[in-house]
């Protein structure tokens, strides 16, 4: 079976566009778009004149060759023959509007085919525009009359020369083929307009998939500013907050938080660095020239940065081996810590933030951040939740879940699970 590959309505489409005169004129009509929102009837091209042309010709030279065997019936009265001649040369001067009325001049041959011989040229030549323009439907109905009707015809006005079953079978099967030949006609022309339909389809599709391409790669890269340079500021934060209200601080406390700012500035700017490396490479692990992403095995670093930093932490590790759990998972866990520390550094100082992990292959890995509620009222961060919303987005796309809130004391919990599965 043959293939259309997207290139294909395209091309169509280019060479539609760059050819008009050797297209029909109601497939340019289907084709713009700017021409059936206007509503104009669509102007003959230089094909259509040359069809209309050809088939009046050829209705003509029927209608002629119709009226030369006239004398050669017989019993047929002068008056009939002069009806005859004269419905079939106003039929071939219609067969200009078959394009404008195709069903209206389809029907109206019925009746005048069956009294004029001279008009059967121009009685398929209606038949066969209803069929490229007009659904099956009309082309049942119509057609099957005028088969119908060509055994009473030839009873009536019996063929001289020809036998009455052979004229009968002849006309009818002449009769069917100009109906296949416009339904197979129609076929073409309704192919071409579904490529048209599927190139704008794959357009759009395109734009949709690099919009959101777009828009994935803005939420990557905001998810992994906040989850990493949130942490390295906050340090910036409390010892530039301790410096400037402790401007009396014994020496080697000033010089200990001086060089505390100046990794944490260092390791800010390494990180970024990781993470830009990241995007362009298109890796989701290790950035080509950077360092390895953290993993379940840099949490002990983490927590003691933090301690470092001045605040009470406290890990309870029950994973019994950090290295079997997948980078993914690993990677995952580690940034919820770190979001969570994060997050207790700035809205509850002061108190014990509690990190358990827990999980075994097979049931999942387990991460719980939680504090108390803090000795006094701390005033509001702005923008804060937005990091909370990064890590349910990070836990959903490793295929596990993630739950954030107060809990009965006051203090807040965060609680995360994530896939591990058998190894």
């Amino acid at each position: 079976m043959s293939t259309v590959s997207d290139d294909e309505p395209v091309a169509v489409t280019q060479d539609f566009t760059g050819r008009r005169w050797l297209f029909p004129s109601a497939l340019i009509h289907e084709l713009d778009q700017d021409a059936r929102a206007s509503g104009r009837r669509p102007r003959r091209t230089a094909r259509d004149w040359a069809v209309d042309l050809s088939c009046f010709l050829l209705a003509v030279v029927i209608g002629l060759v119709a009226s030369r065997s006239l004398p050669d019936e017989r019993d047929l009265p002068h008056s009939l023959a002069v009806l005859d001649q004269t419905l079939g040369a106003l039929s071939c001067v219609a067969v200009w509007l078959r394009r404008r009325w195709p069903v209206g001049l389809a029907v109206a041959m019925i009746p005048v085919g069956l009294l004029s011989d001279t008009s059967g040229g121009a009685a398929m030549v209606a038949l066969f525009t209803l069929a490229v323009h007009r659904p099956f439907r009309y082309v049942a109905w119509i057609g099957g009359a005028q088969l119908a009707l060509i055994p009473l015809f030839f009873w009536l006005r019996p063929d001289p020369d020809l036998p009455y079953a052979g004229v009968v079978a002849f006309t009818a099967l002449i009769t069917v083929s100009i109906t296949g030949w416009g339904m197979f006609v129609r076929s073409k022309r309704m192919l071409m307009l579904s490529l048209r339909d599927r190139a704008h389809r794959a357009e759009t599709e395109a734009r949709l998939r690099a919009e959101q391409a777009q828009r994935l790669a803005r939420e990557a890269i905001a998810r992994e500013m906040h989850d990493v340079l949130a942490h390295r500021l906050t340090l910036l934060s409390v010892h530039a907050g301790a410096l400037e209200f402790r401007p009396d601080a014994p020496r080697e406390e000033i010089v200990r938080a001086a060089g505390v700012i100046r990794e944490s500035a260092h390791e800010a700017l390494q990180d970024l660095r990781e993470i830009i490396g990241v995007l362009r490479a298109g890796e989701s692990d290790d950035a080509a020239g950077g360092r390895p992403q953290p993993t379940l095995a840099a949490l002990d670093a983490l927590v003691a940065e933090s301690r470092e930093a001045g605040m009470k932490v406290s890990l309870d590790h029950r994973v019994a081996d950090p290295a079997a759990v997948p980078a993914s998972v690993g990677r995952t866990a580690y940034r919820i810590a770190q979001e969570a520390l994060t997050n207790a550094r700035k809205h509850a100082p002061g108190t014990e933030v509690t990190v358990r992990l827990t999980g075994t292959p097979g049931d999942g890995l387990t991460v719980t951040v939680a504090n108390p509620a803090p000795p006094s009222r701390v005033p509001p961060v702005p923008g804060s939740g937005q990091g909370l919303i990064g890590l349910s987005e990070r836990a959903t796309l490793t295929g596990g879940h993630l739950d954030h809130g107060t809990t009965p004391d006051g203090g807040f919990e965060v609680r995360a699970w994530l896939p591990w599965g058998e190894p």
